[in-house]
């Protein structure tokens, strides 16, 4: 499938008010995961209640210990203060990276916003170094417009 098929079907799950929040964004991990060769991980982190921290809402992939995540650390924790996407080639270069997996190799994480405000992000990991492109990031951001749609 193409960016661009793969982008259609996941307006059409994120849209789908049958279901609930939580399983539209399971099913959009899977989506990802699934039919992009490159995403090896994909999940939705999203602000904890009143807490400068980061919880683990839907993932597909290998299981993960960080269910939680605080802000500052790790690159989602880093993404939920500066706000901006961060792409991270290699891991291996970052201070402040946390492994979630031994054969992770990059990383790609976009911020969602509701009304202006940093809730959640999107966060792929790779087991291939430096795979995203630029057409990797704007793919994603057409996906976080329409999910930002239904967390407001």
């Amino acid at each position: 499938m193409t960016f661009q098929e793969i982008q259609a079907k996941a307006v059409e799950l994120i849209q789908n008010e049958h279901e609930s929040v939580d399983h539209r964004l399971s099913q959009v991990c899977s989506l990802l995961k699934e039919n992009v060769a490159h995403y090896d991980w994909v999940g939705f982190y999203f602000k904890n209640g009143d807490k400068r921290e980061l919880k683990l809402r839907a993932f597909a992939g290998a299981p993960t210990d960080h269910i939680i995540i605080p802000f500052g650390k790790g690159i989602c924790g880093q993404v939920a203060e500066s706000n901006s996407n961060f792409v991270v080639p290699d891991v291996q270069g970052q201070d402040n990276y946390i492994s979630c997996n031994i054969n992770v190799k990059s990383e790609i994480v976009i911020p969602l916003f509701v009304h202006g405000e940093n809730v959640g992000q999107i966060d792929i990991d790779s087991n291939t170094a430096d795979p995203f492109t630029k057409e990797d990031e704007t793919f994603l951001e057409n996906i976080k417009k329409e999910i930002d749609k239904i967390l407001g």
